[in-house]
């Protein structure tokens, strides 16, 4: 399967359609009335777990069992959970979300010169998925690899703002230290050798990249979505939110429950590895992105890999004859190919590898 290089039909930039003043939105952007948002369905006093993470490395064993604990749960039950005491500044999470919203307000002609291609989805894009007449998010987006380091280029980073690229550097590094935290500690609570998913993802030699979302202020957010309900393809997923604009949604039974960020919290979700690896003791969770009428909203999704080219299977220890594998092995490459030729849907692309019973 190879990824064309180019796009199905002529991209649109949705900030221009915001910023046109149309009271209406293209019909492109219309979902079926089945996925649009309710904006009334979400229990007001319910949100995603928020963990302490100072906990993990408290002299007490009793607290740090406990953070251990949390965590566990979080994943079990939730597959998202938001994380304080992270070791990032409050300085670094807000200044690197601020500039890239200084980026998506640069000229067209500045954006435009990152203009990506669906062959590597690297730059400034508009869209995800490549079916010709598909229903459009309301959104766009910039996308980068920082791992490998044989992928990271800099010149397909923006060079303006001046600073973006030496904050991009820094923010970088303290989430794929926050990854194998994150590994470490499922590993633990998985029942597994500590550094086993460590060594699953690749060791030092895992994948990261960085979507930054833009979702510009929409007249009509009852009929679209930022982003289309899906669950994350790769590892973990760490998410920058919006402080001062809700947005993400995440599937809890029957409910759509709107996040609500704590004060400079970073939004950890499991992916399809994780639940592949675990042989779905932890499973990836749909979630989607409401947009707003009044505000725009910018948020940084960074995705921590398995190194593209190794065999992620079920854990040798987790699979015994009461839980056969539930998936087979496949690279993470294939897998992503497989995922960005479709385009957003639901938690149907990993469902669709299960082993049948």
């Amino acid at each position: 399967m190879v990824c064309p290089c180019d796009w199905p039909e002529p991209v649109v930039r949705v900030q221009s359609l915001s910023e046109s003043g149309k009271p209406f939105i293209p019909e492109r952007y219309i979902k079926p009335p089945t996925d649009r948002p309710s904006f009334n369905s979400s229990p007001p006093d319910i949100n995603i777990p928020i963990i302490d993470l100072a906990g993990l490395t408290n002299d007490d064993i009793t607290v740090r069992e406990a953070t251990l604990r949390e965590i566990s749960e979080a994943c079990r039950e939730w597959g998202f959970f938001q994380v304080v005491n992270h070791g990032l500044s409050g300085e670094l999470v807000d200044g690197v979300r601020e500039i890239w919203r200084e980026f998506f307000h640069e000229s067209m002609e500045v954006k435009q010169k990152y203009a990506n291609s669906p062959k590597t989805y690297e730059g400034y894009g508009s869209r995800l998925g490549l079916q010709k007449g598909a229903i459009l998010d309301w959104s766009d987006y910039y996308f980068l690899h920082y791992l490998p380091s044989n992928l990271k280029d800099h010149n397909k980073w923006p060079a303006t703002p001046s600073s973006l690229r030496e904050t991009v550097e820094e923010y970088s590094k303290e989430i794929v230290r926050l990854g194998s935290v994150l590994l470490e500690v499922f590993s633990i609570n998985l029942g597994l050798q500590k550094d086993y998913l460590q060594k699953a993802f690749g060791g030092e030699d895992v994948g990261a990249c960085l979507r930054v979302n833009f979702y510009p202020k929409c007249p009509q957010p009852d009929l679209t979505l930022g982003l289309s309900s899906h669950s994350d393809p790769g590892g973990i997923t760490f998410l920058l939110p919006d402080e001062n604009v809700s947005g993400l949604q995440v599937r809890r039974g029957e409910q759509w429950i709107t996040v609500k960020p704590a004060r400079h919290a970073i939004i950890a979700n499991i992916g399809d590895q994780i639940q592949v690896l675990s042989n779905a003791i932890y499973k990836s969770v749909e979630h989607r992105v409401i947009v707003n009428p009044d505000k725009e909203r910018v948020s940084l999704a960074y995705f921590f890999n398995p190194k593209s080219d190794l065999l992620i299977h079920p854990a040798p220890e987790l699979v015994t004859p009461e839980t056969p594998p539930l998936y087979p092995s496949m690279t993470f490459d294939e897998y992503r190919l497989f995922i960005r030729t479709r385009g957003p849907q639901g938690k149907s692309q990993v469902e669709s590898l299960k082993s049948p019973r």
